[in-house]
């Protein structure tokens, strides 16, 4: 297929190289030309707007920060819509508002393009591996064309349900594993403040109930003491955000997620947001050492 790909940072950079392997003919944009340096050896052409990808391409997958920067992809004087054919399908797989998805799916069909929601887990391990899971939300005719080139890129793959869906999905996601990193690290603090190996305890825990896959996999980075971002702080405090906001329209209770999201906010504000979200550890390390 014509793929265009928009969005070539940590994650979309790998993705967008998966289906190339898998034969597929890229049409690129990027604000940074750096960013399209990994591609010039490969079967790609580099376009001067996404308008100018929407017209050579059948399919185009965004992968950007937030809901401004796809709006603004999708709908801005030089995007997909400026430059995209009826039957054109935008597969956006950024993190954004539920609701912002919609509306973008909206405007995106009055031309006549459908629009999936398609946003990931897995970080940038995941994204290098080709492991991200992916929760779509669209139209099933439209999720079906797409997803070939979803399973290049992830390993489980699903249609969660109509426009939004998959945005709510991730924000489940981000719900339960924003949770899960704080508690481990928390869990840590608390042993190696009480002159317990952490390390140990991890051991004994991942025999348990207590065993997770943050535990096993995030918990042994916070061990080694590797903060190298696989998923930056600052993406986490953006996600908590969302939930936090959907959370006040529909006036949900979500505590565990509006402590941890004032968590990441101290972990951004601590000047640690390009980190990995891991760093939560070191957050709690430095307010609960006593002062000298």
């Amino acid at each position: 297929m014509k793929v265009g790909f928009i969005g070539l940072g940590l994650m979309g950079r790998p993705m967008a190289l998966h289906l190339e392997k898998a034969g597929h003919e890229l049409h690129l944009w990027a604000r940074r030309p750096e960013s399209l340096a990994p591609f010039a050896a490969v079967n790609a052409k580099t376009h001067a707007s996404p308008a100018e990808v929407a017209k050579h391409a059948e399919v185009v997958i965004v992968m950007v920060a937030d809901a401004p920067d796809v709006e603004a992809v999708c709908l801005g004087a030089d995007g997909l819509a400026a430059g995209g054919k009826p039957g054109l399908i935008v597969v956006d797989m950024s993190t954004i508002n539920p609701n912002a998805a919609r509306s973008i799916g909206l405007r995106l069909a009055d031309k006549g393009i459908d629009f999936v929601d398609a946003p990931v887990s897995g970080g940038e391990t995941g994204a290098i591996n080709a492991a991200l899971t992916v929760m779509a939300g669209g139209e099933a005719a439209a999720f079906e064309k797409v997803k070939p080139l979803l399973e290049k890129m992830g390993k489980s793959v699903t249609l969660i349900g109509d426009s939004g869906a998959g945005q709510v999905a991730k924000a489940c996601n981000q719900i339960l594993t924003g949770v899960g990193v704080l508690a481990v690290a928390e869990a840590f603090n608390f042993a190696t403040r009480s002159g317990v190996d952490a390390g140990k305890v991890r051991e004994a825990l991942l025999g348990g109930f207590a065993y997770s896959k943050i535990l096993e996999n995030h918990g042994q980075r916070m061990l080694d003491r590797n903060f190298k971002p696989g998923f930056k702080a600052w993406m986490h405090q953006k996600d908590l955000r969302i939930v936090m906001e959907e959370a006040h329209r529909m006036g949900l209770m979500l505590p565990s997620a509006a402590a941890t999201a004032q968590v990441f906010n101290a972990i951004v504000g601590s000047g640690m947001g390009e980190n990995d979200s891991i760093s939560a550890l070191m957050l709690l390390e430095k307010v609960s050492t006593p002062a000298t």
